[in-house]
């Protein structure tokens, strides 16, 4: 199940996470400035006595904070530049991943269909994270023979839907350490679809179409587990749901911090978009991401 930390981790710990490595080189940088500095208060003429150490060790901060200083710059320059395009592209994998809950939720009789008020996610969040409740729920519908065919179709569709998004919108958020972490926890959400899509694919075949079969047999999960195992299946059924609510509300506040709606306001006016696109070339038009 998804553990408590996942399930509480702001969409804007994914936006922060390209700074750590600029921050450390700029940290050590500075760390090395300090140590000179006390050694010249203790020992002045040690510097004097060293003069290859003493260029070596300037240049080296001086790299150091330039390196830090030129890459904080490019990532920041990128992901401005970048910033609708990547809000649109999260937009769509908050709409995938809310799709995958929402619908499994729907099968087990826990959400009725096509009630996607903010009041009814809200609420059907809350009835998911009820893990007992939702693992019950699960294992009752994989002992009835039909709605396990259902479930079966829902998956399949999934699949497709999280294969094409993949393929089409990766490559540009991928361009950005910003934005790589947040389209790994997506990845991991679609492989986890995926491993249950392509067990059911080999030991429930809904037809007997040879071309899918033979993907089924050639797929290295089929190898690794075996067998469908009924408990594996409504564990991991269920932590896919999970995983996607999470994201849902992760993704969706990390969209909404790369552009935030009042830029879009202001931006309402025919004139003001017009204007914006006469000046592309002019970072003061892009929102701050």
């Amino acid at each position: 199940m998804i553990a408590p930390e996942d399930a509480n981790a702001g969409g804007a710990d994914y936006a922060r996470g390209y700074l750590r490595r600029t921050r450390v080189i700029a940290g050590l940088a500075v760390a090395l400035l300090a140590a000179a500095i006390v050694s010249d208060r203790l020992d002045r003429a040690f510097w004097a006595r060293n003069p290859l150490l003493t260029n070596l060790a300037s240049s080296l901060v001086v790299v150091a904070l330039s390196v830090a200083v030129f890459n904080e710059a490019l990532e920041r320059r990128r992901r401005r530049d970048w910033s609708v395009l990547a809000q649109y592209v999260l937009f769509e994998l908050v709409g995938t991943a809310r799709l995958i809950w929402t619908t499994l939720m729907e099968i087990l009789g826990l959400m009725y269909a096509g009630e996607e008020t903010e009041a009814a996610l809200s609420t059907g969040a809350r009835t998911l994270h009820d893990t007992p409740l939702v693992t019950a729920a699960m294992r009752e519908l994989l002992a009835d023979p039909e709605r396990r065919q259902q479930l079966h179709g829902l998956v399949a569709r999934l699949m497709r839907r999280s294969d094409e998004l993949l393929g089409r919108w990766a490559g540009v958020l991928l361009n950005s350490a910003a934005y790589a972490k947040v389209i790994d926890r997506h990845v991991e959400l679609y492989s986890r679809l995926a491993s249950v899509g392509r067990l059911l694919e080999h030991f429930e075949p809904t037809d007997d179409d040879p071309k899918r079969r033979r993907v089924s047999r050639s797929s290295p999960i089929v190898e690794l587990h075996g067998n469908l195992d009924d408990d594996w299946l409504s564990d991991n059924l269920v932590t896919i749901a999970q995983l996607a609510e999470t994201l849902d509300q992760n993704s969706l506040r990390l969209a909404l911090r790369i552009v935030p709606a009042e830029w879009w306001a202001g931006r309402s006016q025919p004139s003001s978009a017009t204007a914006a696109a006469d000046s592309s070339a002019s970072t003061s038009q892009r929102p701050e991401a």
